[in-house]
């Protein structure tokens, strides 16, 4: 699919907009990083009608679900402080749409968030919050 892409940015002269180029290479950065931490990749940008997960990996005998946060500064807050309690409950709508995809298998599992640093088009940082944050019920005022 990325082949595709600049293709279709090279023959229409439109390049993708700064936001997706920096999230899809802070994506990239995440998967590298957890790929050296042993973690073993299973699938990237699960989408249901209810939204997508950015990862999904797992380790041991834990599914895990990450969201990946790429700034250029921190200069206001820490990447992982955009994950609000809204956007907790969207993946965790997402999360339990893959799990219904095992059909009834229990599984451990937990929410991840990869804080990705870059500077123009070189990252600068990477950082794994495991266990970030735990599965928003429905409705959870937490």
């Amino acid at each position: 699919m990325e082949f595709w892409q600049r293709l279709k940015s090279f023959v229409t002269g439109k390049s993708r907009p700064e936001h997706l180029r920096r999230g899809e290479l802070g994506e990239r950065a995440a998967k590298r990083h957890l790929k050296s931490m042993g973690l073993k990749f299973l699938t990237a940008n699960f989408k249901t009608k209810r939204g997508e997960l950015d990862l999904v990996f797992r380790d041991g005998d834990c599914l895990v679900f990450v969201e990946v946060k790429t700034r250029s500064s921190e200069r206001w807050s820490r990447p992982a402080a955009a994950v609000n309690l809204g956007k907790r409950r969207k993946i965790s709508r997402v999360a339990l749409d893959y799990l219904r995809l095992l059909r009834g298998s229990l599984v451990k599992f937990r929410f991840d968030i990869v804080e990705v640093l870059v500077d123009s088009d070189a990252v600068r940082e990477v950082r794994h919050l495991p266990g970030a944050f735990q599965l928003v019920k429905r409705n959870s005022g937490r």
